[in-house]
């Protein structure tokens, strides 16, 4: 299938497993909408998940649904409302629009709002095709010297900026990051722009490990699987010289959170972005009369802003975590190399 002008080629997950390519009718904007040619769209660990489980916890893939939420693209057309952009513009998509009218959206912490529509989590659509309307309040203009695929990374890079500010880093933190898959590395990058003094960084895959050094890891600790929660506690805080005073949790593995509670010094913060098994067994009494404080991130709200900022000021470099690249027509392959982390695969960016 060819690139004409008007195909609009889409990636849709009709069922667990079962990934499709499909020609869809090109959408039209509403009027607080833009219209989008798609140029970048990254693969995420969610999208794999949806892919090879068909549910996430309770959201569950009962209907097809395309995939995709890590994306920029270029404006076609806008709604008669839009002012800030214009056919020509580069964008970086926020994927979560939420209701603005609820009580989560009126505090300004709109990734918890009841109602919020959210690229390729059922049942909304994401954005993984040629052709896509979204609210234009969500789109962020690039400047010229922010490439389309930094646009893309703008997402996971929101989810880092989130982490550290929910967390806290400021100038002098000494932060242990427990995983090195690419929400780990963006919440090392923006540690670091944060003034974070040390930052040691946990995982068990050695090249993700060295791919952590290469983005600015002070530290690194290869974990042993059957070592316990204390002795790798003692591990960090031997290798760091010090206890960490946050520690931002990216695994979702039960081993790892309690690795988190155990390492971060009394009084610290423990921060939980990656989400695994629904219920796990974590030692909450020695956290507890340790006033080791333990926090949820769950996406991200009023961050695009500064993350934007972050890669236009030069001041983090998200081109690096970019292993792999492949284009719609391969979006198959590109899922697989995403899920088997074949060639050191850290981050599949697709180009529409």
């Amino acid at each position: 299938m060819g690139g004409g002008a008007d195909d609009n080629l889409t990636a849709i997950l009709y069922k667990q497993g079962d990934l499709r390519l499909e020609n869809r009718p090109v959408p039209e904007p509403n009027d607080d909408e833009v219209l989008l040619r798609m140029a970048s769209v990254g693969i995420c660990g969610s999208d794999v998940h949806y892919w090879t489980n068909g549910r996430i916890g309770d959201f569950i893939v009962k209907a097809p649904m395309i995939i995709g939420h890590e994306a920029a693209g270029v404006v076609t057309k806008c709604g008669k409302n839009v002012k800030h952009l214009k056919p020509g513009d580069r964008v970086a998509i926020e994927p979560g629009v939420p209701c603005r009218r609820c009580d989560s959206c009126k505090y300004g912490r709109y990734n918890l709002c009841p109602d919020i529509v959210f690229c390729a989590t059922p049942p909304c659509h994401g954005n993984l095709c040629r052709y896509y309307t979204h609210d234009a309040a969500f789109c962020y203009k690039l400047p010229d010297h922010v490439t389309i695929e930094e646009g893309a990374l703008l997402e996971p890079l929101s989810v880092g900026v989130h982490a550290c500010r929910r967390a806290g880093v400021t100038l002098g933190s000494v932060v242990l990051i427990c995983g090195a898959g690419p929400i780990g590395l963006v919440s090392l990058l923006v540690a670091r722009s944060m003034g974070a003094s040390k930052i040691i960084v946990s995982d068990l895959a050695e090249n993700r490990l060295q791919v952590a050094k290469e983005l600015g890891a002070d530290l690194v600790l290869k974990v042993d699987p059957s070592a316990s929660g204390q002795d790798l506690a003692l591990q960090v805080e031997q290798t760091l010289g010090v206890m960490p005073n946050i520690s931002i949790e990216c695994s979702g593995a039960e081993s790892s959170i309690r690795l988190a509670i155990l390492s971060t010094i009394s009084g610290g913060c423990v921060l939980l972005v990656g989400l695994g098994a629904p219920e796990v067994k974590l030692p909450v009494v020695n956290a507890a009369v340790r006033e080791v404080d333990i926090r949820g991130v769950f996406r991200y709200a009023n961050c695009y802003p500064a993350a934007l900022a972050l890669v236009a000021t030069g001041k983090v470099d998200v081109k690096k975590l970019i292993t792999h690249r492949f284009k719609l027509e391969e979006t198959l392959q590109a899922f697989e190399t995403a899920k088997t982390g074949a060639g050191g695969a850290i981050k599949v960016m697709i180009s529409c």
